[in-house]
């Protein structure tokens, strides 16, 4: 008998694989840089998914070499293995 609900990004890299795929859909503002807004509202929103697993999979996403985050943390850059996962 289960009493608690399968979270559906419990697992950071499936949370990372759905930032990913949001950040892939969103169009990129000057060179490449993808304002971080654009990614927070649909993830936790559209995909019911809570804020700590939004920040788990966004930081498997930048560990994984997927994403770069720029140190004042407005924007992030696709790296090239990042970009490489949609080609």
């Amino acid at each position: 008998m289960n009493f608690v609900e399968r979270r559906p990004f419990a697992d950071p890299e499936v949370a990372a694989r759905k930032i990913i795929e949001i950040a892939h859909g969103v169009e990129a503002a000057q060179d490449g840089r993808i304002h971080i807004e654009k990614i927070n509202g649909p993830v936790p929103l559209s995909a019911q998914g809570h804020a700590a697993e939004y920040k788990a999979g966004l930081d498997r996403a930048i560990r994984n070499g997927w994403l770069w985050q720029h140190e004042s943390g407005t924007y992030l850059r696709f790296t090239e293995s990042g970009a490489m996962l949609f080609a």
